[in-house]
């Protein structure tokens, strides 16, 4: 068998409990169902950057954002990253990518280092030679139902009138991949950006009817009580529309992975950045240790990832770039973080790590573990978050019992029950924080 197509179906800002398989009472993601039926659903899956263009680089770079320097948003990707789609290139592979990038600007918005409405430089790709049809943040050149991207060539390519963003966008994957000679095999990176928040407006946007169609849902546990906290009440609606909008489109690359005779020898990755809290945590939907903006889902199916298995592990998504390259059989590359999914899903995996690790930027500088129990999150009192990637003192700030507090209601940081807890917790920390190669910090009690 040769080696395997990879399609990478990337969404944004979606949280784990939208998807039927994962326990949504609404018919939000027949597709993905049906292809967690068929494949592997990982069921504790976490991102490892709760912002978008920090856990973009991650999943490109194969290392945690501090160690890549993208810690926050608007942060370029080195130019000597030895990414994963170079290492994929360098391997035979024909590389792609289609949609939202995020990792190619700094600076000031009308500075000459800032391409977020200009085409992206070839040499600001991380390394997708071959195909390109993108924009470096494409909430600023588009919206649910207008917008541009642009291709290889730097020619801005506009959105059909009247159709709708991610539709759009798969109208392009499937173009792309009636264009495949089979020559090579090829790995494409398609990053919607639904269900994110429409910036420049201010709320969430589904196809037109999703107020409608979906307005009979049931309200997550962490979101209930919090009518006035957050804004869910009027974007849930659309929220669930945007990723049933997602779903009807994995399904439309599957069928046309199907008719076109790759769907066997072809692994399909479903998986977001990151979810939302829909400001019910902080001023914003995401930059939080809470399950709501870190608990994603991820499905994956093809060759290695079949017969509806369901693994219980923790996993992040710093194990995907490794995941992708043993797919493609490349080695693990040194210094690249994360294990190889294959191995839960054979059950060949020796110990697998039992948490998951965050870094979290912007709203502060923080670091955070999920355990299969506990989360315990720690932030540095005297650092900013947009300009400072870690530090030396970290203050405890949150504890869950996610046994039987699941939807994070009760902070138990400064309970003194449960000091033992949180020291052990923050040995697992730094420890992990070591391994990500920071330096190892101090960590306080809570005031």
């Amino acid at each position: 068998m040769p080696r395997p197509n990879i399609v990478f179906v990337f969404s944004d800002q979606q949280r784990w409990d939208t998807c039927g398989c994962y326990g949504q009472p609404l018919d939000i993601t027949p597709n993905l169902d049906r292809m967690a039926a068929e494949g592997v659903r990982f069921e504790h899956a976490f991102t490892c950057q709760p912002v978008c263009g920090p856990a973009r680089a991650s999943l490109q770079a194969g290392k945690y954002p501090a160690e890549i320097g993208v810690f926050t948003n608007h942060r370029m990707l080195p130019l000597d990253e030895v990414t994963l789609a170079k290492r994929l290139s360098a391997s035979g592979y024909e590389v792609g990518y289609i949609g939202k990038w995020h990792l190619a600007s700094f600076g000031p918005h009308d500075g000459p280092d800032n391409y977020r409405t200009r085409p992206v430089p070839p040499e600001r790709r991380g390394g997708y030679k071959d195909f390109w049809l993108a924009s470096d943040t494409l909430e600023f050149t588009s919206h649910s139902y207008d917008g541009y991207m642009f291709d290889g060539d730097g020619n801005r390519v506009d959105f059909p009138e009247g159709r709708y963003r991610a539709d759009v966008l798969t109208d392009w994957t499937i173009d792309y991949l009636q264009s495949r000679t089979g020559e090579q095999p090829f790995f494409l990176f398609l990053s919607y950006i639904e269900p994110h928040h429409q910036n420049d407006h201010n709320r969430y946007e589904g196809p037109h009817g999703s107020q409608d169609e979906f307005r009979d849902y049931v309200i997550p546990g962490d979101l209930v009580g919090t009518e006035e906290d957050g804004d869910w009440p009027e974007n849930m609606a659309d929220y669930l529309g945007c990723c049933h909008s997602l779903d009807a489109n994995l399904g439309r690359i599957r069928a046309e992975l199907e008719r076109l005779g790759l769907a066997d020898n072809t692994l399909v990755i479903y998986t977001s950045d990151h979810g939302s809290h829909f400001r019910t945590r902080n001023a914003e939907y995401k930059r939080a240790c809470h399950e709501g903006c870190i608990r994603v889902p991820m499905v994956m199916s093809g060759p290695g990832f079949r017969g509806g298995k369901v693994v219980d592990e923790l996993v992040s998504l710093i194990d995907l770039p490794v995941t992708i390259l043993a797919e493609a059989g490349i080695a693990q590359p040194a210094g690249w973080q994360g294990n190889p999914l294959q191995g839960l899903v054979d059950g060949t995996a020796e110990d697998w790590p039992e948490e998951v690790f965050l870094q979290i930027s912007e709203s502060q500088v923080g670091r955070a573990i999920r355990t299969e129990r506990w989360k315990y999150s720690v932030t540095a009192p005297d650092k900013h978050g947009g300009t400072d990637p870690a530090s030396e003192i970290y203050v405890e700030d949150f504890l869950y019992d996610l046994q039987s507090d699941p939807h994070e209601k009760y902070n138990l940081v400064r309970h003194p029950f449960f000091a033992d807890v949180r020291a052990e917790l923050a040995i697992r920390l730094k420890r992990r924080m070591a391994e990500a190669n920071e330096e190892t910090p101090e960590i306080r009690p809570a005031p």
